[in-house]
């Protein structure tokens, strides 16, 4: 069975456009139901080979000025929205954790000014390992920041060279034990299968450390050859095999195995955690509730309105300046004329209803618990309503099934899962 591209990745979650739903909750007032903050940090030491994410290298005469427009943004955010309960913060990018010393520190200290950070929210960096030494475990731990997000991919010298990662196996290690000391308790790691080159026994190697290191999350993502990335211009030259889409299925399911017998919860299409200790900020996506996005390129969904940031850095420095020298007011609602107004804003969608229908079928399914079209409310009956033949079709085929209440993928449908959600998409 070929496996499915299962390489949404939570990094780029807000930076998507298709990658969230909207449900009931989400059109309600943040003032009552919070939000949460993504902040995107758009530099990195060196860009890999896979990437193509809104990241740059090269750019470091940029992070200063870069650092005081998004203090900017988030200020005046802050400000517009009326000071609006965060309930959880991620910090992706590009690599956060190449900021300067004291960097994430300065934001958090704007963002616990200007937002009202929920009590024991959780907050998330990502990380390469050769960031993190004790020193800087120890800073971020002062300095409030509960959950790291390291970037592993493998655990194999040779795949990593041609990833075009900075680190090697043993310092991955090295890192994540180093955090474990400096008092981090809930790290995931992330890793990448089915990448050109690899074998059944690197990712077996790989697994099983990781799974003996017991991490609390962990993440794999099939590899994507992307449109403009040197990976995919190598598959094209033939300096590298194209990836094998079977391998990669078994690659998945090896991993699947063994994390289960390791006690595992797989709690999402590409994400697995201890018990308890599944992504908050991530859920939040796949559930449809509302988020900001500041920085370059950063996605935020308020309102029934899907909105995004210009994605060169040079420009989100003058747009910004240009939006707080506009001396934005409190906006009471968000919509197209607010978001015309803001200058770093370069897009924005209306979600309505088909489409708010259609992503939370596809994008709640990617949820293993499944979504819960049982419920009293007007939009579940109208989800079960709307889609009655499509979901009889999948059942049939053995691709969906209920539990209580609750429609969700079965097994075997993992890595097939884009035939269930082309389903409800057309």
């Amino acid at each position: 069975m070929a496996a499915l591209n299962l390489s949404t990745r939570s990094k780029n979650l807000p930076l998507q456009l298709n990658q969230h739903m909207v449900t009931e909750q989400s059109r309600h007032d943040i003032s009552k139901t919070g939000m949460s903050l993504y902040i995107h940090i758009p530099f990195c030491q060196t860009k890999c080979s896979y990437c193509d994410f809104n990241t740059y290298q090269g750019l470091e005469d940029l992070i200063y000025p870069f650092l005081d427009a998004l203090l900017t943004e988030l200020r005046l955010w802050g400000h517009c929205l009326n000071y609006p309960t965060v309930n959880t913060i991620f910090f992706g990018g590009g690599t956060p954790s190449y900021l300067p010393e004291d960097s994430l520190k300065r934001i958090l200290e704007v963002v616990s000014k200007e937002f009202n950070i929920k009590d024991r929210a959780e907050i998330t960096v990502e990380a390469n390992p050769d960031d993190l030494d004790r020193q800087t475990c120890n800073r971020l731990v002062e300095q409030g920041i509960n959950r790291l997000s390291i970037g592993v991919q493998s655990l194999d010298n040779g795949i990593l060279k041609i990833l075009g990662r900075r680190h090697d196996a043993d310092k991955a290690i090295d890192a994540y034990l180093t955090a474990q000391q400096a008092g981090f308790d809930n790290i995931n790691l992330d890793l990448m299968y089915g990448m050109p080159k690899q074998t059944m026994d690197q990712w077996e190697h790989t697994i099983k450390i990781v799974s003996d290191l017991q991490p609390s999350h962990i993440s794999m993502y099939c590899l994507t050859l992307e449109q403009g990335t040197p990976l995919l211009t190598w598959v094209e030259q033939g300096k590298l095999p194209k990836p094998d889409s079977d391998l990669a299925a078994d690659m998945y399911h090896h991993a699947e195995e063994i994390l289960d017998n390791q006690g595992y919860l797989h709690y999402e299409i590409s994400n697995w955690s201890q018990p308890g200790l599944a992504s908050e900020h991530n859920l939040a996506y796949w559930t449809g509730r509302p988020y900001l996005g500041v920085g370059p390129g950063a996605h935020s969904y308020l309102n029934s309105y899907r909105f995004w940031n210009v994605d060169s850095p040079k420009l989100y420095l003058s747009q910004t300046e240009s939006w707080h020298v506009s001396e934005p007011r409190q906006l009471n609602i968000i919509d197209s004329h607010a978001l015309n107004d803001i200058k770093q804003v370069t897009g924005y969608e209306y979600i309505d209803c088909d489409l708010s229908a259609a992503e939370s079928m596809f994008l709640g399914l990617r949820v293993l618990e499944g979504i819960d079209l049982g419920s009293d409310s007007i939009y579940s009956l109208d989800l079960k309503k709307r889609y009655a033949a499509e979901i009889a079709d999948l059942e049939n085929q053995g691709l969906l099934e209920w539990r209580g209440t609750k429609l969700r993928l079965t097994k075997p449908a993992y890595l097939i899962a884009n035939q269930v959600f082309t389903k409800f998409i057309s």
